[in-house]
């Protein structure tokens, strides 16, 4: 059988995970909050996602779009590119829109069987499907946000756009227009309107170092390409064609709010190395990102004349990493670089906040090794602070001083040099 996505990600992620800063028999907190009723023995555990801090309520609508300029570069006997996007926004306050889920109902169940047994969870054992988000779906744009800089967002190799929605919300919630956006066919798994599911391929039998760098940078040209074809959906928007959402309207004011002359990147794992290589590649792209991901051709020799920001975890620092080393040295642009305390690769997803709410009730192995034994709380507080200040600074024009000094604000910060 041929291995499944989760094997090449855990094959990506083992040097991250073996230099992960977890003290022996540690194991994260489980983050405080409101309370919750003890759960049933036999139920599907409940799973929750803290609410953004922004004053904006958030906004959400998916975008079914059809690329038919080229054949997939995944799937070539497939003449077109098939992609769901999602948009986030600041919204007006109100009632009447239900709020959306962290994943569609039937990519959680494809979640729930395939992907959750990989994480340790048993099949049945969390109730994905119930998670919801805190943006309400078709929402009517917040008339007072102005004009909205643009962020998109690009998960690690085969990650769902879910992963990355705590950090989404956040900025969607402090004035930004967020289009996240999934592989089709190197993503777990992408539901299309109808309900119909989409896989990742399967993966070569033989992983061999040279066969993961060509898929790491196979995958990375289908997403440079997706993401460009995005960023011409969204110059479309703003002269007025509306995009077919596949379901729902697309939501009042949106297509006149979104600024796409603003446009940054965020992205984590293979996410982040696209971003900085889009934002060398493409004038369109004002500053990039990247949380913890390993950097590609070229821009890791070439490095980026634009504003740069790396989030890293673990160990790793500029010195043990040669292509951010070779990237940071010939960057000409403002460069910021963090580590995150006793962080893991894991910890700039989702999982940082989901997994912890899991150990609870489920003896789960490992998860130090993949999201670390930082407190999930604080270290979903200072990705969002960051992040946030870094697409201020360079999107908006806004003066923030957090950047330079993070460690003032957050001791699990530090400045890598």
């Amino acid at each position: 059988m041929p291995p499944t996505r989760r094997t090449l990600l855990a094959t990506l992620g083992a040097a991250a995970l073996t230099t992960a800063a977890a003290a022996p028999g540690r194991r994260p907190t489980a983050p405080a909050g409101k309370h919750r009723p003890p759960h049933t023995p036999g139920t599907p555990v409940p799973l929750h996602l803290p609410a953004p801090t922004g004053p904006w309520p958030v906004g959400t609508v998916a975008l079914h779009l059809v690329d038919d300029s080229r054949p997939d570069p995944l799937l070539p006997s497939k003449p077109y590119r098939e992609l769901m996007a999602g948009l986030w926004y600041p919204a007006e306050p109100g009632t009447g829109h239900p709020t959306a889920p962290w994943l569609t109902p039937a990519a959680a169940a494809d979640w729930d069987t395939y992907s959750a047994p990989a994480l340790g969870v048993p099949t049945g054992a969390a109730d994905w499907q119930g998670i919801r988000t805190h943006a309400r779906t078709g929402a009517p744009t917040a008339r007072r946000a102005g004009r909205l800089p643009v962020v998109l967002f690009s998960s690690g190799d085969g990650g769902s756009r879910a992963l990355g929605t705590t950090l989404v919300e956040e900025l969607a919630s402090r004035g930004h227009l967020v289009v996240t956006l999934d592989s089709t066919y190197e993503t777990e798994q992408v539901e299309f309107p109808g309900g119909r599911v989409e896989r990742a391929l399967p993966l070569p039998d033989d992983l061999t170092p040279d066969v993961i760098a060509a898929l790491l940078a196979q995958h990375c040209r289908a997403r440079l390409a997706d993401t460009r074809f995005v960023l011409d959906a969204l110059d479309r928007l703003t002269r007025g064609h509306r995009p077919d959402t596949g379901t729902d309207p697309l939501p009042d004011g949106l297509a006149e709010a979104a600024d796409p002359t603003r446009t940054g990147m965020l992205g984590q794992s293979l996410g982040g190395a696209v971003a900085v290589q889009l934002a060398h590649d493409e004038p369109r792209i004002r500053a990039a990102a990247d949380l913890d991901g390993a950097l590609l051709e070229p821009v890791a020799t070439s490095g980026l004349a634009k504003p740069f920001l790396l989030m890293a975890s673990g160990t790793k620092a500029l010195h043990t990493e040669p292509d951010w080393a070779s990237c940071w040295t010939a960057s000409t642009g403002p460069r910021h670089a963090l580590r995150l305390r006793d962080s893991a690769h894991g910890s700039y997803t989702d999982l940082q906040i989901l997994l912890p709410q899991l150990l609870r009730h489920l003896p789960l192995p490992d998860t130090a090794a993949l999201i670390g034994t930082v407190d999930p709380r604080r270290s979903l507080a200072a990705q969002r602070t960051t992040v946030t200040a870094f697409f201020t600074r360079y999107l908006t024009g806004r003066p923030t001083d957090f950047l330079d000094h993070p460690g003032i604000h957050w001791p699990e910060l530090e400045t890598l040099h």
